[in-house]
């Protein structure tokens, strides 16, 4: 039967058969796991016992392990080897999937049996995280409707799936979007100004797709080379407008969606007593609600504007030297000046850095640290199953050798894959009934630089922090040490669990790290210590511009998620839009650019109200990595303590309450400001 390859399975680490796995594996699956699921709710209810933690909450959160399972591998796969037939599947499961869902969360027997326990826990002698455990399903279940009744509560259960519809369409509206659009470039003056590796990869990419020329498509390695060397304005605008204008018209427009998406979202949160969505989702975040993250955005753009003003002002005046007096700066200006003048500054250009930092040696540098500071060892086992072949698979030891996760490594783009980078699970650390510690299989997929037929795969700086960026999150889910699946590893506030991932940013630019690893990978040759110091001086290059472009993104965020009545027909989303970040641009705004239709995090994600968590961790990162730089950068009693007071225990406590532990004290934004050079 198909639930074989989803369960019980007697793979090396119990791993999943992708090689087995088939499309039409995943719907009677899905039934199966939709079938047993509701076999142990009815369990749970039917069960005449007075209800107690272990028979009612530690029953729900052991509940579905089937359905789980075919969910985890279908919209992990979804995201990075999707089909056509994936999408339909998704499209035909995801009515049945919040229907299911919201009879359980609506289930008024199941409801009594959770609030009776969450009444008398103080007669249970419950732990810490048991506690959290008991408040999270309690909340849940308040959360998706089961305290409405009536009309109400058909209206929100209608609601939600309206909601999982549009947010399933908005991310395949995207992804089909941006692989509609490519540059073929035959003229070879139009080329002008790219290294020859960007023309060599856009060469093999256009034989790819059996064309003659050089193909740029919407690929971050395509895209941000070209905008940051191609001496051809004009293209450099085709290639702007077509990113930033993904969804916005045509055959896979997202503009309704997004309205659309506001509104229903709005109403859910209105249904259940919420103003806004932002104060419905803020309620369990760090932040605590909507005025909090206003707090933060506004003291950093405060801190930070003048310091971006004048970022800009300095590239224009460049600019003008080349064009004239009369030239103004345009978006698709900024990456082709803002290189040059790094240039001019640092004597430092990403193609200076890419001989360094080749794939492989990043990899043994960035699992080298994880061993330094952890003790951990990764090892590639190429028996375990791959959904691609590029993917590989590693198995992660202790210090003391014993088994701590499986972890899948997928870098490069492919049509079949969104874009961005992204961290994920297959499965996730828990323990059994018997006591049986059970390790997570993590994830991380990229859209790294690709080799071509001369050279191998070669990073930017940026995509080496991109390596640390998803790898922190891999450690915190690889490190995870909590009873129940649910609280395990990344299963925090959202606006906490960028902090293991930011944190490893840190590393990049720091020649302790960079000795370990980054050598010519032709000559072998170290990375010169010129070269380092060039890296390190230009490493808070435009930390202005930078700063002020994130925190534009987060006043878009909550300017969709802080309305309180829903966005009528009449208002355009690209003027509600402009209005909502205006506050925070520092370049001039292009009419047919839209943010909106390709925002994934917040629209097809788990952002929504929450995309100020970026800057929300970078404040905390700041603040833990100066404790390292006190103690030293591999300080292996400051890593013991971070894994033992924050990455083992996930959610099992209040953020706030891990991160004081920690760090002795509540966080302020100075360590940010002064890392970035602002203040």
């Amino acid at each position: 039967m198909c639930t074989s390859l989803f369960e019980g399975l007697r793979t090396p680490r119990q791993t999943y058969p992708f090689d087995l796995i088939k499309t039409e594996d995943y719907k009677p699956a899905f039934q199966k796991g939709f079938e047993l699921h509701n076999k142990e709710i009815d369990q749970i209810v039917q069960n005449a016992e007075t209800p107690t933690f272990s028979n009612t909450i530690e029953a729900f959160e052991r509940s579905g392990g089937l359905l789980s399972s075919v969910q985890s591998v279908f919209y992990n796969l979804l995201e990075a080897e999707s089909t056509p037939e994936m999408h339909e599947i998704a499209e035909e499961m995801s009515p049945i999937e919040t229907e299911h869902f919201a009879n359980i969360y609506m289930n008024e027997k199941l409801f009594n049996r959770v609030k009776y326990v969450d009444m008398h826990k103080n007669e249970f002698q419950l732990n810490k995280e048991q506690l959290t455990l008991l408040d999270k399903i309690m909340t849940a279940f308040v959360n998706k409707g089961a305290n409405l009744s009536g009309e109400a509560r058909s209206r929100f259960k209608e609601l939600s799936r309206k909601s999982a519809s549009l947010q399933l369409k908005y991310g395949q509206n995207l992804l089909n979007a941006t692989n509609a659009y490519s540059l073929l470039i035959t003229n070879i003056e139009d080329l002008k100004g790219l290294p020859d590796n960007v023309k060599e990869a856009a060469k093999l990419r256009a034989k790819e797709k059996n064309k003659e020329g050089y193909l740029f498509d919407l690929s971050a390695p395509s895209y941000i080379s070209f905008m940051k060397y191609a001496e051809n304005r004009e293209l450099r605008k085709e290639l702007y407008l077509a990113y930033n204008t993904k969804a916005n018209g045509g055959q896979f427009d997202n503009r309704e969606i997004v309205r659309a998406l506001v509104n229903v979202r709005l109403e859910m949160a209105q249904l259940l007593g919420y103003n806004d969505y932002a104060s419905y989702v803020l309620k369990h975040r760090m932040a605590t609600n909507k005025e909090g993250v206003y707090n933060l955005l506004n003291e950093l753009r405060t801190a930070t504007l003048e310091t971006a003003q004048k970022e800009v002002a300095e590239i224009e005046n460049m600019a003008r030297q080349f064009n004239g007096k009369d030239f103004k700066l345009m978006p698709w200006d900024w990456s082709f000046y803002s290189e040059k003048l790094k240039e001019e500054k640092y004597s430092i250009n990403d193609e200076q850095i890419r001989p360094y930092f080749e794939l492989d040696n990043v990899k043994k540098g960035v699992f080298g640290l994880a061993n330094t500071l952890y003790g951990i060892r990764i090892v590639k086992n190429d028996s375990i199953s791959v959904y691609n072949k590029e993917v590989e698979a590693y198995e992660v030891f202790d210090e003391d050798d014993t088994f701590l996760a499986v972890l899948y490594v997928d870098f490069y783009p492919r049509t079949s894959k969104q874009g961005g980078a992204w961290m994920t699970e297959f499965k996730c650390q828990h323990r059994e009934k018997d006591g049986t510690n059970v390790r997570p299989h993590i994830s991380i997929v990229m859209n790294l630089t690709k080799p071509t037929e001369s050279n191998p795969s070669l990073l930017s700086i940026d995509e080496v922090k991109t390596f640390l960026h998803e790898f922190g999150h891999a450690i915190h889910g690889m490190m995870a040490n909590t009873t129940y699946e649910s609280l395990a590893g990344t299963n925090v506030y959202c606006d906490f669990v960028e902090l293991p991932s930011q944190l490893m940013e840190n590393w990049a630019t720091e020649k302790q790290f960079l000795d370990t690893f980054a050598v010519h990978f032709k000559s072998k040759d170290s990375i010169p210590e010129s070269l380092l110091q060039k890296i390190k001086a230009a490493d808070n290059y435009h930390a202005g511009y930078a700063m002020m472009r994130q925190l534009s993104f987060g006043y878009l965020d909550m300017a969709w998620h802080t309305l309180t009545k829903p966005l009528e027909s009449t208002i355009s989303i690209k003027k509600f839009e402009s209005e909502s970040w205006r506050e925070s641009q520092i370049l001039p705004e292009v009419d047919e650019s839209l943010m909106s239709t390709q925002f994934s995090h917040i629209f097809d994600g788990g952002y929504a109200a929450g995309y100020y968590s970026y800057k929300w961790a970078e404040v905390l990162d700041a603040d833990v990595f100066s404790v390292f730089k006190q103690e030293g950068l591999f300080d292996k009693k400051t890593a013991k303590r971070f894994r033992k007071e924050i990455l083992e225990k996930g959610g099992s406590e209040n953020p706030m309450d891990l991160y004081i532990s920690f760090r002795g004290k509540y966080p302020t934004v100075d360590a940010l400001l002064k890392r970035a050079g602002i203040k």
